[in-house]
């Protein structure tokens, strides 16, 4: 699960250290651009559901919150 959510996101932002950075979206690393290409890779990726509450700095600072947040949403 991590390893796939870690390439869907290096897909998007190739010169990001995921494995490091943990704050991705309060630092600015992930733009708005970005965070939407990134929930609609995850949904179709996963067949889950994400909504504009899921977009929060919480769900969305490190890979590990990433995760967090694909696998809270799974059946």
């Amino acid at each position: 699960m991590k390893e796939k959510v870690r390439s869907i996101l290096q897909e998007i932002l190739p010169d990001v250290d995921f494995d490091a950075e943990t704050a991705l979206f309060d630092d600015g690393i992930i733009e708005s651009f970005d965070v939407i290409q990134i929930m609609s890779e995850l949904m179709d990726s996963f067949s889950i559901d994400l909504n504009a509450e899921d977009i929060e700095p919480e769900n969305l600072n490190s890979l590990d919150a990433i995760v967090a947040l694909v696998e809270s949403r799974l059946p």
